[in-house]
């Protein structure tokens, strides 16, 4: 892969031992240094062949970016989404929950329809020109507040034309209060749900219990399986978490599909090292495994005409979001706002409860631009430890609130995080490559 111009090559043995050897050798050098186990006549066509891809700026091409970034960082920014904390509480206590089972660092609080009002006004006269807008509903868990949820749909959708605004709506919920009805309004206003669950019934009632300690494996996936059926398979995915717990992850995301479903996600948990469910550096060689078996998986079950999507290996070879979009990232605390239940502002909804990150408020608006401001300049030239890192094009420098948690400062990497990052790029090219091979 050529990490600049995003170009990925296919080759061959002789190539690949060229290309490694081209930017710190001479030809001659080359040539006598392969010559032993390749014919001279095959290592000068390879010669030839990657001096023409480096002349079409395919090979070795030089980052002309990052002053590019700098001027666009400076650039005013419009709020395009809100994260609505609609619920600060929550029906299950999943060990891992950085909410602390919906509170957050605070109290248990549920959003009213004026703090949710307020908040819409706020996206609607910020977002400048732009028509498409975000609302995700969040919790805690949404549906313990679904009256609101319905009220501010209704709210939102009473706009769109007054003020050339369209709200794309999501939920994200853990199923429990899921019903008919629900599903009937879910699925004629949410753009997109995310249905949380781990895994295998095993994983899943051991992570993520009611309050009781019995699991909810068996009353939520039935449901999950009729919303999916019910978006006839898309726009939706099933959003797990997998902890030290259940290393062998892959098992789970083969579960999903075998339960049926053909969307789906398992993020890696974050916690701090005291914790015992929490990723260790040790744990990354049995994880980096896992990724090649659920690779190969992936290719195997897509051949076979019965695939899944896998949120991590959607990968985009075709220079696609534009290039500010995949250097800077998610836009959290500029483009990206969460709103507490009684009407906070903060960077995103990891942040909440920081209180240091508190921007103000859905009546006031924005009263900390200095926070935001350096949130604008967070992106991959921003963090030393992205500069040489072949996948930052894909990761957009990582995730800030994670940065914040290990190192203190947005600006730095969660470095467990950028090697499993690394290794999913990894397999996603890998995947992308054998399929394509596959239609030619």
């Amino acid at each position: 892969m050529d990490v600049n111009s995003g170009s990925v090559h296919v080759v061959d043995d002789v190539t690949y031992d060229v290309i490694s050897l081209f930017e710190d050798k001479t030809w001659e050098q080359i040539t006598q240094e392969l010559s032993s186990a390749y014919e001279i006549e095959q290592i000068e066509e390879a010669l030839g062949e990657v001096k023409q891809l480096k002349e079409e700026e395919l090979l070795f091409t030089e980052d002309i970016y990052q002053d590019y970034m700098m001027d666009f960082k400076k650039r005013q920014t419009v709020v395009k989404a809100l994260c609505l904390h609609i619920a600060h509480d929550c029906n299950l206590a999943c060990q891992y929950c950085f909410a602390q089972e919906g509170e957050y660092h605070g109290r248990r609080a549920l959003m009213s329809f004026e703090v949710g009002k307020a908040a819409l006004d706020f996206l609607i006269a910020n977002s400048g020109s732009r028509v498409n807008l975000e609302v995700d509903f969040f919790g805690g868990e949404p549906l313990m507040n679904w009256d609101v949820v319905k009220q501010l749909v209704e709210y939102g959708r009473s706009k769109e034309q007054e003020h050339n605004k369209k709200f794309r709506f999501t939920l994200t919920t853990n199923g429990v209060l899921l019903n008919d009805d629900i599903l009937e309004f879910v699925n004629k206003e949410m753009s997109n749900v995310v249905l949380s669950l781990d895994g295998r019934k095993e994983v899943n009632d051991k992570m993520r219990p009611f309050r009781n300690g019995k699991g909810s494996y068996d009353l939520i996936v039935p449901k999950f399986q009729q919303v999916a059926r019910s978006r006839n398979q898309s726009n939706y995915y099933v959003r797990g978490t997998f902890t030290r717990e259940n290393l062998d992850f892959s098992k789970d995301v083969i579960h999903f599909a075998d339960l049926g479903f053909k969307q789906m996600s398992i993020e890696p948990v974050v916690g701090g090292e005291d914790e015992p469910y929490a990723i260790r550096q040790e744990d990354l060689p049995q994880i980096m495994e896992e990724y090649d078996k659920l690779a190969l998986e992936y290719i195997k079950r897509a051949k076979e005409g019965r695939g899944f999507q896998f949120f991590h290996f959607m990968i985009d070879l075709n220079q696609g979001p534009c290039v500010a979009k995949r250097l800077s990232g998610c836009g959290s605390g500029t483009e990206y706002l969460a709103v507490t239940p009684w009407g906070d502002f903060y960077p995103c909804h990891q942040f909440v409860g920081h209180e240091e990150f508190l921007l103000g408020n859905v009546f006031e608006g924005i009263n900390k631009p200095e926070i935001c401001n350096e949130f604008k300049m967070c992106n991959v030239y921003a963090k030393e430890k992205c500069q040489k890192c072949f996948a930052k094009y894909y990761c957009s420098g990582g995730c800030a609130a994670n940065s914040y948690q290990f190192h203190g400062s947005i600006n730095d990497t969660y470095d467990i995080g950028c090697e499993m990052e690394r290794k999913r790029v990894e397999c996603s090219i890998m995947i992308k490559a054998a399929l394509s091979e596959d239609q030619l």
